[in-house]
């Protein structure tokens, strides 16, 4: 059954969540804004809880009216990383009653549809480098490709708070002489004030720095390696690897390679597009996928959520609809 009235599109993060309510349309009649959506952390209804004040503020700002259930919800969440997640969460939010009908996915694949076109079949791979690392990809006749993304457990390597590690351990071992001397040792702890990393080492360990706080590190490590130390460009080479790897596999699984595909670059880390790791990302995704197209999304993903929420408008709306909403975050 298609879409009606109007829909609830989530973008949940590990830092931040996004709720929208949009009309079939494509107008935005609310939004709102709130803090990080962790079910690991606090188990899955705990989350879930964290949606409530958002969708109730989003749908207040759209005025009085029918305050029964919409007719779907779009949830695109962080940590929906297994089929189980998936299905927890789906149930979690269908019992809230908040829609007629709920769709829960990872968050990377709101990434993969904001940046894909709005008529015609949808297949392209994403690849999100943000606080973390992950990549999903759309092929033929619905198949998809991606990866567990759960750390280094699951074999991931990069993300903005991956780098921040790596930083400080080049950094440390430099100073202390069991690793390569690097600039980014007298970099980070400059950062905050402080004139060795053995003090940074103290202050973070003992919480004089706020772990929150380490998020700072990952754009220092790019600004080092542009100002051409080695270390700090080895790790920056290493991360445009790994994004072009998981790029090249997924296309490679949904067969793919042979035919023009957009390549969805997005996350904090790829929208800065420092030059030494979007270059180095375009360069490998030419020489191991050449008919890739890659391009870099800085819309927040929330507008994928509330696309893939359109989509499902029976009959299909009109252009005129998705541009609008489109134009919402141009």
């Amino acid at each position: 059954m298609g879409l009606t009235g109007t829909a609830l599109a989530i973008d949940a993060g590990n830092s931040k969540t996004d709720v929208v309510l949009v009309a079939t349309d494509g107008r935005v009649l609310g939004r709102a804004r709130g803090g990080g959506f962790q079910p690991p952390v606090v188990g899955a209804a705990r989350a879930v809880d964290v949606l409530a004040p958002l969708i109730a503020a989003a749908r207040a700002q759209a005025g009085p009216g029918d305050d029964g259930p919409v007719g779907h919800l779009s949830a695109f969440l962080a940590n929906a990383d297994l089929p189980v997640e998936v299905t927890r969460l789906t149930a979690e939010i269908a019992a809230r009653g908040w829609a007629k009908t709920v769709s829960v996915h990872n968050d990377t694949f709101a990434l993969l549809r904001a940046g894909l076109p709005d008529r015609g079949e949808q297949s392209g791979v994403a690849v999100v480098c943000g606080a973390g690392i992950n990549c999903v990809g759309l092929g033929h006749d619905g198949a998809t490709a991606r990866f567990p993304s759960l750390g280094r457990v699951s074999g991931d390597w990069g993300g903005g708070s991956f780098l921040a590690d790596e930083a400080l351990w080049h950094a440390a071992r430099a100073e202390d002489g069991r690793g390569a001397p690097t600039a980014l040792a007298r970099a980070l702890p400059a950062h905050f004030g402080l004139a060795t990393m053995l003090e940074l080492v103290e202050a973070l360990h003992l919480h004089r720095i706020p772990d929150a706080r380490r998020h700072e590190l990952a754009p220092l490590l790019f600004d080092v390696a542009a100002g051409g130390d080695a270390v700090a460009r080895s790790v920056v080479a290493r991360q445009a690897e790994e994004i072009a790897l998981m790029a090249s596999v997924a296309l490679q699984r949904l067969d793919l390679r042979s035919e023009p595909t957009p390549v969805i670059l997005g996350g904090s880390v790829l929208a800065a597009r420092h030059p030494l790791l979007h270059d180095h990302v375009v360069r490998l995704l030419a020489e191991h996928a050449p008919k890739a197209v890659p391009h870099v999304i800085t819309a927040p993903p929330v507008l994928g959520a509330a696309l893939a929420a359109l989509d499902r408008t029976a009959p299909a709306p009109p252009q005129r609809a998705y541009e609008r909403l489109r134009e919402e975050w141009a």
